[in-house]
């Protein structure tokens, strides 16, 4: 079991004081929205969007499906698992030893795909497999029109130069739900028995996004973290109505670096449950990766070779999860080259 020390009193102090980028979808200036989600991504790689049109229908039903398949027995569970990588999987995380305070269902969001794990699941497998795809289109909806006005603020002249790696039909972009149980449940005691230690539990370890960009969302129960330069790691107060933004690895390097890869963790802190979802926009397997042309310049060489989603998604899962994969594909000429996030 991984255990975080308490910090001291000066950095939550700190934390506190960390402002997280809020974009609002709504304005009608476009160019500044624009503006302000490349200072995001520049600075933290992480923003939080509201007024994003996303109906709210269609994020309940999917968190409420996901509670009732949580609520399941271990047995009807782990009819949709093990995990490999899709599927049903409890506290192990991946195939490399990661552990963590948590269930969770990982689902391609490929309909033939999804319908192989839902199949699988004893109690109306339609509702859930709809309610994936339901919420699986209006995230891939909403990560295209971000990654556009990224394009836009980046003065790419291609508006699509991002988006049409997530729009296309092969896209291997995923859906994950994960369920944090309340601590009370995990220790079999009461709050007032807990110390320190098991108020800061690892729900899931420290890591950075594989993928180009991830659109998140929890409960109203906190426990995600991000971790700043100075390698202060700042709680995410948690918005149910709005979503948190992240940008991915494959990002990092279509802008050459210019983008941050932000690492981030979730903390089992609470007495009651926690449910999140994350849908990880991601290319087609046999896409193509390299810093854009625009990007580049004598100034500002191409720090990375190119290499392919599926490239770099081997290269992901054969390492541990808090393990960078950059080294793998920088250019060795590059001065100065250090891993970033």
């Amino acid at each position: 079991m991984v255990l975080v020390k308490p910090p001291s009193s000066m950095r939550a102090r700190k934390a506190k004081a960390v402002g997280i980028p809020e974009i609002d979808l709504s304005l009608v200036d476009k160019s500044k929205v624009a503006e302000l989600i490349v200072e995001a991504c520049e600075e933290v790689g992480f923003f939080k969007v509201i007024n994003h049109g996303v109906n709210k229908v269609v994020v309940s039903n999917l968190e409420n499906e996901g509670l009732d398949f949580f609520a399941k027995t271990s047995t009807e569970k782990q009819r949709a698992g093990p995990a490999k990588p899709f599927g049903y999987g409890c506290k192990n995380i991946g195939s490399n030893g990661d552990t963590g305070e948590l269930e969770y269902l990982l689902l391609h969001t490929n309909p033939s795909s999804l319908s192989e794990i839902t199949n699988s699941i004893l109690v109306d497998p339609k509702g859930l497999g709809d309610c994936v795809n339901n919420y699986s289109k209006a995230a891939r909806d909403l990560t295209c029109e971000l990654l556009e006005l990224i394009a836009q603020g980046l003065w790419i002249k291609d508006k699509s130069v991002f988006s049409k790696l997530i729009r296309v039909v092969d896209n291997d972009s995923v859906l994950r739900l994960n369920y944090y149980p309340p601590l009370m449940k995990a220790n079999n005691c009461e709050p007032a028995q807990l110390n320190y230690d098991q108020h800061n539990r690892i729900g899931f370890g420290e890591h950075s996004d594989p993928q180009i960009l991830t659109i998140f969302r929890s409960n109203n129960v906190s426990g995600l973290q991000i971790c700043m330069h100075d390698d202060l790691w700042v709680p995410v107060p948690p918005a149910p109505n709005d979503f948190y933004v992240f940008c991915g690895d494959l990002l990092h390097v279509l802008t050459n670096g210019r983008f941050q890869s932000v690492r981030h963790r979730v903390m089992v802190n609470s007495f009651e449950p926690r449910i999140s979802t994350i849908y990880f926009a991601a290319p087609p397997i046999n896409a193509w990766i390299s810093p854009l042309p625009e990007l580049v310049s004598p100034q500002n060489p191409a720090r990375y070779n190119t290499f392919t989603w599926g490239d770099y998604k081997s290269a992901a899962y054969s390492l541990r999860l808090g393990d960078s994969r950059f080294h793998f594909f920088m250019k060795n000429q590059y001065p100065g080259n250090k891993i970033v996030a």
